[in-house]
C-alpha cells in the first residue's frame, strides 16, 4: 500500500510538471503545425466568432487560443501577469476602472462588440415592465460598471432615479427618487441567471444571458438602448481586445484585430447571437 501511494504521488507530481510546462513560454508558443500561439483570455462559452478569426489568421500561421474564465475579476490580472497574451471579455468602462483600481499595465487595441443589458423577469412572477410593484426584488451586477449601468437601464424603464452627476458609476445610495419601492439585490453577473427563479427580475448582459440560454430579443421585458446618439455612454460600452501596454503595437496582436475587423466576423455575430451582441468596430455595420 504504502509503494503504490508512492507510486500515485510521483505520478501526480508529474503531471503537475506537464502541467505547468504547458502554461509557460505565453506569447512565443506555437503550436505542432508552426503556427503562432496567441492566448486569448474570455469568460463565458459565446465564442463562436473566434473560430471565424482563426480562418482568417490561418493563411498568416497564426492561431488563437481561447483561455476561459468563470469571472470578471480574473483575465485582467491574468494578462498583466503575463499569463495570457490578450483578452476580450470586457467593455471600456469596465477596463478603465479595473485599471483604476488595480494599476495595470494593460490597453484596449481594437473594438469588438456590445452586449445590450436586458431585463428577464421571473415569468411566475410577472410578463412586462409594467407588472413589476412595490417589495419587487430586481437583481442587478455587483461590479461598479455593470451595477450603475443597471441602475440606469432601470431608470430608462421608468423604476427609479439616479443622480445624473454619478453617469455610469452609480451605485444604489446615488438614487434620489424609487418610483417604484423596489428592492435592488447585488451578485456577481455570472450568477444573475441562476438567481432568476428567487427574483422578480434580473438584469443580465448579452453574454450571461446567452450562456444561460436566454435571447435577449424574445425572453426579456426591457432592453438598453446602445445606440450613441439616444445613450451617452453607449461608446463606454463597447468591448475591446485588450493587450498590454508594452504589446500594444505587436504585429502579430494587430493581425488578431484586423481578422476581427471584417465582414465575415459580423456576419457570424449576427447569425450566431440573433442581438445579444452588436458589431461595434467601425464600419462594422457597413
Amino acid at each position: 500500500m504504502q509503494k503504490r501511494t508512492l507510486f500515485k504521488a510521483i505520478g501526480a507530481a508529474a503531471a503537475s510538471l506537464v502541467l505547468a510546462a504547458g502554461l509557460t513560454g505565453c506569447g512565443d508558443k506555437k503550436a505542432d503545425s508552426g503556427d503562432k500561439i496567441v492566448k486569448v483570455g474570455v469568460v463565458g462559452d459565446y465564442n463562436a466568432q473566434w473560430d471565424t478569426v482563426n480562418k482568417l489568421l490561418a493563411k498568416d500561421h497564426i492561431k488563437v487560443e481561447l483561455v476561459k474564465y468563470s469571472d470578471y475579476a480574473t483575465p485582467n490580472r491574468a494578462l498583466n501577469d503575463k499569463e495570457i497574451d490578450l483578452n476580450a471579455f470586457q467593455h471600456k468602462a469596465f477596463l478603465a476602472n479595473d485599471v483604476k483600481q488595480h494599476g495595470y499595465k494593460i490597453e484596449a487595441i481594437g473594438d469588438t462588440l456590445i452586449a445590450p443589458l436586458a431585463v428577464f423577469n421571473n415569468k411566475k412572477k410577472i410578463q412586462s415592465i409594467k407588472d413589476i410593484k412595490d417589495g419587487d426584488t430586481i437583481a442587478i451586477p455587483s461590479d461598479l460598471t455593470n451595477g450603475g449601468r443597471a441602475l440606469k437601464v432601470l431608470e430608462a424603464a421608468g423604476l427609479i432615479t439616479v443622480d445624473p452627476a454619478k453617469g455610469y458609476v452609480a451605485n444604489k445610495t446615488d438614487i434620489t427618487k424609487y418610483n417604484v419601492k423596489i428592492k435592488i439585490m447585488e451578485a456577481e453577473s455570472g450568477a444573475l441567471a441562476n438567481l432568476l427563479p428567487d427574483v422578480t427580475a434580473a438584469l443580465i448582459n448579452g453574454g450571461n444571458a446567452f450562456t444561460a440560454h436566454l435571447d435577449p430579443t424574445k425572453d426579456s421585458i426591457f432592453v438598453e438602448n446602445v445606440d450613441p446618439k439616444v445613450n451617452p455612454v453607449a461608446a463606454k460600452l463597447v468591448n475591446v481586445i485588450v493587450a498590454r501596454s508594452a504589446d500594444k503595437d505587436n504585429p502579430t496582436y494587430k493581425k488578431v484585430v484586423d481578422a476581427y475587423h471584417t465582414a465575415d466576423v459580423a456576419k457570424t455575430i449576427k447569425d450566431t447571437y440573433h442581438g445579444a451582441f452588436i458589431p461595434a468596430w467601425e464600419g462594422a455595420e457597413k
